[in-house]
């Protein structure tokens, strides 16, 4: 279970709405950023797909049967192998061998296409593109991985980079750390404008944007992350999605 949930308070709908007017009320002037990855992109159906195509490799019956909803737990393979009926004696041999299998496919332009949208992503960055205030997209996916996520952008009907006033910002390569990367994106921030708000699932990152915008909206989604930490900053909002 997200243990992030129960932050979530009964008018968390208002923080959404907060986040528009400001965006009505400063244009151009201001800038919105939100990260991909299961903050407006819901990749639990790329998960599934690696986990069925590692089955099938293998002959495994009860991986073949994957599917998006088991990951609710998060990404952690091993809960959605046991989801999925395997028993922890049959995993344990192919922990390893999955997570290099998955490892191999997951971050790449073909397999993030199946990635669909979190529930209401579509008509809150389009709310928000058509207020005029910019729109940043501030992810840990690499170059490599930009024609799938264009493509995916188009397939869930959201605000395509590359239009006016909409920007994309990916890191070099694999190789870099998303912390590291996401921390050195703060700079090009703050340079192309004040912030208004920051949208992202994971903790550690959106800890970082309210230490360093403690001006602007820092809000979490309670989706999944990596289980890298379990606190929030104080001023931290947790959402559970964008359908307000």
């Amino acid at each position: 279970m997200n243990e992030f949930l129960a932050r979530i308070a009964l008018d968390w709908h208002r923080t959404l709405e907060n986040v528009l007017a400001s965006a009505q009320r400063s244009g151009r002037k201001s800038l919105v950023v939100f990260d991909l990855d299961s903050t407006v992109f819901d990749n639990r159906p790329r998960q599934a797909r690696i986990v069925r195509e590692y089955a099938k490799s293998k002959q495994l019956t009860a991986l073949a049967k994957c599917q998006a909803w088991h990951f609710e737990s998060g990404w952690d393979l091993k809960p959605a192998a046991l989801a999925c009926g395997m028993t922890e004696a049959e995993f344990d041999p192919h922990a390893r061998p999955l997570k290099d299998f998955w490892a191999q496919r997951f971050f790449t332009s073909d397999y993030c296409q199946d990635d669909i949208e979190v529930v209401g992503a579509p008509r809150y960055l389009h709310a928000i593109a058509h207020t005029g205030t910019k729109l940043y997209y501030v992810t840990g996916r690499h170059e490599a991985m930009r024609e799938g996520t264009m493509a995916c952008f188009a397939k869930c009907g959201m605000p395509l980079p590359d239009a006016d006033g909409i920007v994309l910002l990916m890191k070099p390569t694999l190789l870099e750390g998303d912390d590291e990367y996401k921390r050195t994106a703060h700079s090009q921030l703050k340079a192309r404008g004040p912030v208004l708000a920051m949208f992202d699932n994971e903790p550690n990152h959106i800890n970082d944007y309210a230490l360093r915008f403690p001006e602007a909206y820092a809000v979490h989604l309670a989706t999944d992350h990596s289980g890298r930490t379990s606190r929030l900053e104080p001023g931290v909002i947790s959402i559970p999605h964008f359908a307000w």
